[in-house]
């Protein structure tokens, strides 16, 4: 009698551990809840999620309007899988830029991915301080343009911020004007192209080392030592030298004078009115790339 009744709770307990095994769990292929739902007015940046049509989507990089499963497999979306339930609320706009300044830092690294490890977010925003108006003046979009022209500046001088100075070493022995009274004292070939708008020449770093209290006439080499430094002498520049041309760069963003003007006041003797077109475009193309990850028109005159 023992061993029979063994024998059936055996049985029983075998059914069991096949019912068991046959029954799926509960969890098993289950879809993953849905992110909030895709918004046509929503900005987008790389890494953020959306649900449309029942599938999560992330995207790549900065988008807005462009309507996930559309774009094709090189396009901004990744589809993520199958969705069930979850948010439906679209989500909000992108947030402000902690700190106060227009960039965010994951749009600085997605402006320059290939930087230089010299060129830190950290030494922009110090420099920020030096000229408290600039990408600070006017409206949210006009901020916004300014702080897309002068990086898209930057990027076509240091070759997307790779390069901390000049790379064309025959000229360094060139930028000492010896009819300044001050002289050269670093050195007949030590005012060479350096930082973000590669400043040079010994009046230049005489300049811009006064205006931000800085001894560059005797130090230049802190321009290339130095982030924040490098930064500032970018932004002295931007906002205070007109150049060949007849304002600041700075003012032509923030009186509308349009992108054109700003290629003037750094380089147009050479490039505009036709003197290197190529040299212009480039400029355009990268300040229109850069306004369209801040999400601002890049308004009008935009060549010179």
């Amino acid at each position: 009698m023992l061993r029979k009744l063994v024998t059936v709770m055996a049985a029983f307990c075998t059914a069991i551990g096949l019912a068991v095994l046959l029954v799926p769990s509960a969890s098993a292929g289950a879809a993953a809840a849905c992110a909030a739902a895709w918004n046509s007015s929503s900005v987008y940046t790389g890494g953020m999620t959306a649900s449309h049509n029942g599938h999560n989507w992330q995207a790549k990089w900065w988008t807005q309007n462009e309507t996930p499963g559309t774009t094709g497999e090189w396009g901004v979306w990744a589809d993520q899988g199958a969705c069930g339930g979850g948010p439906t609320t679209p989500p909000p706009t992108t947030p402000p830029p902690s700190g106060g300044f227009v960039v965010s830092e994951a749009q600085f690294n997605q402006m320059f991915p290939n930087r230089n490890p010299f060129y830190t977010y950290a030494g922009l925003t110090a420099a920020l301080k030096s000229y408290p108006g600039f990408a600070n003046t006017g409206s949210d979009t006009v901020k916004k343009q300014e702080a897309a022209a002068f990086l898209a500046n930057v990027s076509h001088e240091t070759g997307g911020l790779v390069h901390i100075v000049e790379q064309n070493t025959a000229n360094y022995p060139h930028y000492c004007d010896r009819n300044q009274p001050y002289g050269c004292p670093a050195g007949q070939a030590a005012y060479y192209g350096r930082g973000p708008i590669q400043l040079s020449w010994n009046f230049n770093y005489k300049a811009a080392g006064d205006a931000l209290g800085i001894d560059l006439l005797n130090n230049p080499w802190r321009v290339e030592q130095d982030p924040a430094v490098a930064m500032m002498t970018g932004l002295w520049y931007w906002n205070t030298q007109s150049g060949p041309g007849t304002m600041t760069a700075h003012n032509a963003m923030v009186n509308g004078a349009g992108f054109g003007q700003t290629i003037w006041a750094i380089n147009g003797s050479l490039e505009c009115n036709g003197g290197n077109p190529a040299q212009v475009q480039s400029r355009v193309t990268k300040y229109q790339q850069f306004t369209q990850i801040l999400g601002v028109p890049a308004g009008s005159n935009l060549s010179c």
